[in-house]
């Protein structure tokens, strides 16, 4: 990105603002909207997300003039604007003159224009079109002065991730030569031995449609990588289109937090900034932990760049079966919770209402009920909130532990035919994530083949997929001084999704020093007593210690006695194996770990209060956030950017209520970054 986007786009100070669907309304009504989100402090909205039938009435019919008018009323008003490529929903027309563009599912049915997303990511006539739209739109609106950021497509995989089409079908095949070269290559990596499945050719490989059985693990493990690549190839090509009319103009696209279905490392390398749809639930009194490990991963995807909320909902949702409003002072609270995670940007869906449509009873900035709203009072008072925040915008947040993430092991821990089809990976990560945020520990996620030396604790809830250059990796990271925690059913199969030589835990047996000797899933509603006290649900292990001591046991049923959990010393540093689901207790087991490789909280807070600190170049920020219903004290120094008042000694935080404090870097002070620094 150019030293013009050293922060996410040219727009100064942190980004406020949200969908805009002005296609919706006559357009008298825009100028009362450009008005009132100069009022509200609004400085980026998002267009064009769902105009492609409004841009292109027809196959060789263009309507650009009302989005003429749109830029520059917006322009003139102070508002950017974040571009969209609109083709993510292609027009009727577009569908009745090639309905083979439309996806087909699994057990071979053709879904239906009159939703969104209804396209085969294969189909090369969609490419066609869409690529045509978005070469329309860059060369018209490349240089316009409002245009701050292109925004490709949108939630891409949001309904439709994969399709099973003939054209599928060859493109699918087309991603197997690429990847094998030849079909004896594949029969190895799909294990094609077992039940008479051997290929002659590739013209003889279909994908992964409904069957008598089970399907071939490997195949299915294949065929997720290829639908995640599929959709990134459409993305790309949008991408590719946007540089060459528009260099400067940096470009993204909005992910969907932790979605299993794209793989977001690979995705990560081709956005210029990341940004995020996240939509928690106020019905959920845990909704702003979940939430949290989103916002870690999104910063974690470009190595802790900044990244941008690009939708959050302003209160309620329509999608859910109960919608639950958030309450007064919630959508502040976890708007800042963003921004202290990392966020340049705090967007929404949407700015105005609809009055028709499926979202219709969607939250948004401008309510139903307009400027006498509850809502439009929080969005007005909130854009003048964030705007007292704008120094903060290019800061950092680090971290000192890190998550090992990795969706070729997600995918493949969520197989067909395991030992226990209870074992899901975010089920496995939320404990172990949960347990760092009551401490007030900051994590980033890394994938599992990037440098550890920056942390001083690596945790991988499951690592069921792991190649062995990747293990070697961690066992160096251990050598040389620092700690590991690795959970249960870990180095289980290779890349081909085989399993290891010798069992589990594969490449990790050396670093661990345990052996698994047999899995031993529990039963649901089962739980699985462990001597410390602890209890073990959904997964046990038999373990075999063999050169780890033994740190906690089973304490009852045909595992009683044996090893649960273990630490290992390698080198320098120690490996710590949990054999056990611990959904309640695993904090017990990572507390001894964390503080024996000497990571602390960046501030200490009380229960229900949630501490960062993003680092500037000139000073430190501490993101003060009370998630509970009454009033709290923290210990803290500094000055409160969203009061303006200076703090010393503590401050009191209302309830849902938060605190912004600087905190001046001293002269000749470390580097907060240090080579973390862009």
């Amino acid at each position: 990105m150019s030293a013009r986007h050293a922060h996410l786009t040219s727009v100064p100070g942190l980004l406020y603002g949200g969908d805009y669907n002005p296609e919706q309304w006559p357009e008298e009504v825009w100028a009362e909207d450009v008005k009132l989100m100069r009022e509200a402090g609004v400085t980026m909205v998002t267009v064009g997300v769902f105009s492609w039938a409004g841009l292109q009435p027809g196959p060789d019919t263009w309507d650009f003039g009302w989005l003429d008018r749109l830029m520059d009323l917006l322009h003139a008003h102070g508002v950017a604007v974040d571009l969209a490529t609109a083709t993510a929903s292609p027009p009727a027309w577009l569908v009745r003159a090639h309905p083979e563009i439309l996806p087909v599912t699994a057990d071979g049915v053709r879904l239906e224009f009159g939703s969104r997303q209804h396209y085969c990511p294969s189909s090369e006539t969609y490419r066609q079109a869409a690529l045509r739209l978005t070469r329309a739109l860059a060369e018209r609106y490349a240089s316009h002065p409002a245009l701050a950021l292109w925004h490709i497509h949108n939630e891409y995989g949001d309904h439709v991730t994969e399709c099973f089409c003939p054209r599928s079908a060859e493109h699918f095949r087309s991603w197997l030569r690429e990847r094998y070269d030849t079909v004896d290559a594949l029969n190895h990596a799909w294990g094609t031995a077992f039940w008479s499945q051997r290929y002659g050719t590739y013209d003889e490989i279909e994908p992964p449609r409904t069957a008598p059985g089970p399907v071939n693990p490997t195949q299915l493990l294949d065929w997720r990588r290829f639908c995640s690549d599929a959709l990134l190839a459409l993305h790309r090509a949008e991408r590719e289109v946007l540089r060459e009319a528009s260099p400067d103009v940096p470009a993204t696209t909005n992910f969907m937090s932790m979605m299993r279905e794209l793989d977001y490392w690979r995705w990560a390398e081709h956005e210029d900034l990341v940004s995020d749809d996240a939509y928690p639930d106020p019905a959920d009194p845990r909704a702003h932990v979940n939430a949290s490990l989103n916002y870690d991963l999104m910063r974690s995807l470009k190595g802790g760049r900044p990244w941008l909320l690009m939708e959050q909902a302003p209160s309620a949702v329509s999608w859910r079966p109960v919608n639950v409003p958030k309450k007064p002072g919630l959508q502040r609270l976890w708007s800042l919770q963003a921004v202290a995670r990392g966020a340049d940007g705090v967007m929404y869906f949407q700015w105005r209402a609809s009055r028709a449509g499926a979202e219709k009873y969607h939250s948004a900035l401008l309510p139903h009920r307009g400027t006498a709203s509850r809502g439009w009072r929080e969005t007005v008072r909130f854009g003048a909130e964030i705007a007292r925040l704008a120094e903060v915008a290019g800061s950092r947040v680090t971290a000192s532990v890190a998550i090992v993430l990795d969706w070729d092991s997600w995918w493949a821990l969520e197989g067909a035919d395991h030992p226990s089809a209870r074992m899901r990976w975010p089920d496995l990560l939320r404990p172990w994530y949960a347990a760092l945020h009551a401490r007030g520990i900051t994590a980033d996620f890394v994938p599992p083949h990037a440098g550890l030396t920056a942390y001083r604790a690596v945790l991988a809830p499951n690592l069921h997929l792991l190649r062995t250059a990747d293990a070697r990796r961690l066992t160096a990271y251990v050598h040389e001084g620092g700690h590991l925690v690795i959970g249960p059913f870990s180095g289980v199969v290779d890349a081909h999704d085989h399993l290891q030589d010798g069992g589990a835990p594969g490449p990790l047996r050396e670093v661990l020093g345990v052996s698994v000797d047999e899995f031993w899933p529990v039963p649901d509603g089962a739980g699985v007593p462990l001597a410390s006290g602890a209890t073990a649900t959904v997964w046990s292990e038999w373990v075999e210690t063999a050169g780890a001591e033994t740190v906690d046991t089973y304490a009852a049923g045909p595992l009683a006695g044996q090893p649960a959990v273990t630490r290992h010393v390698h080198g320098a540093g120690v490996a710590r194996y949990v054999s056990c689901h611990l959904p309640d207790d695993i904090g017990d087991v990572l507390g001894p770990a964390l503080d024996e490789a000497g990571v602390t909280p960046c501030a200490p807070v009380p229960e229900g209060v949630e501490a960062t600190v993003r680092h500037g170049a000139d000073a430190s920020y501490l993101f003060l956030l009370n998630h509970t219903d009454g009033p709290v004290s923290v210990d803290a120094d500094g000055s409160d950017l969203l009061t303006g008042a200076p703090v010393r000694g503590a401050v009191r935080l209302a309830p849902l209520g938060a605190a912004v404090l600087r905190t001046p870097h001293s002269p000749g002070s470390p580097d907060p970054l240090g080579d973390k620094r862009p």
